[in-house]
């Protein structure tokens, strides 16, 4: 199986990318967030994170394997957990992800069905499945994608995820709790231990920023 592929962007479509590698070009599909991304690269060396599966009815002998790319770990997992959804699939999923994976992880963790409904080929139950599912798995997403950090500025998620329970267990709101641990990680320290990060957090609030 590919699990990356990395080579000169060739060209960018509304659904997919074309990437030169060695002696091959290959037609990686890209949902629209991953698209938006790419399209002031061309001509530039990438490297897609990608997903493969098979389009087509075996009943037919009609069987193509196709790859999706994507520019982090952190979306390729996003857009599994999505896929994973009953009704959803690879081929609605890649139609549905206009918006970042920040923004549809925040839709999710916070019950919003309105928001996530408005997403192209997601209707008012898949929303609530989707919300239903994968709620309680949102929170890394909705607090690290909403840019690629450098690695030095990048938490351990379990330090983020178990600080983010805690804020909430001293009574902080999901998006307050969210907001004062991006406050702190968007700079280059890294944070071992929820401890470290805590501390941060209220030496950062104590000081007024």
């Amino acid at each position: 199986m590919i699990t990356r592929i990395t080579g000169k962007l060739i060209h960018v479509s509304e659904t997919e990318a074309t990437i030169e590698a060695g002696a091959f070009e290959y037609e990686v599909f890209v949902p629209d967030f991953v698209r938006r991304q790419l399209q002031p690269k061309v001509g530039e060396t990438v490297s897609l994170r990608t997903i493969e599966y098979i389009e087509g009815n075996p009943q037919q002998g009609r069987l193509t394997p196709r790859m999706i790319g994507f520019l982090s770990d952190v979306e390729r997992e996003f857009f599994d957990m999505i896929c994973s959804v009953d009704g959803v699939g690879v081929k609605k999923a890649l139609r549905s992800m206009v918006r970042p994976v920040r923004e549809v992880a925040v839709c999710i963790e916070e019950q919003d069905a309105k928001g996530l409904s408005a997403l192209p080929g997601i209707g008012a139950a898949l929303a609530e499945r989707i919300i239903a599912k994968l709620r309680r798995k949102m929170t890394k997403f909705a607090l690290m994608a909403s840019k690629e950090l450098p690695p030095e500025a990048q938490s351990a998620p379990d330090v983020i995820t178990v600080t983010y329970e805690a804020l909430l267990a001293l009574g902080h709101s999901s998006s307050d709790a969210r907001q004062k641990i991006e406050t702190v990680t968007q700079g280059k320290k890294k944070f071992k231990s929820v401890e470290d990060l805590l501390t941060e957090i209220y030496r950062v609030e104590h000081s007024g920023g």
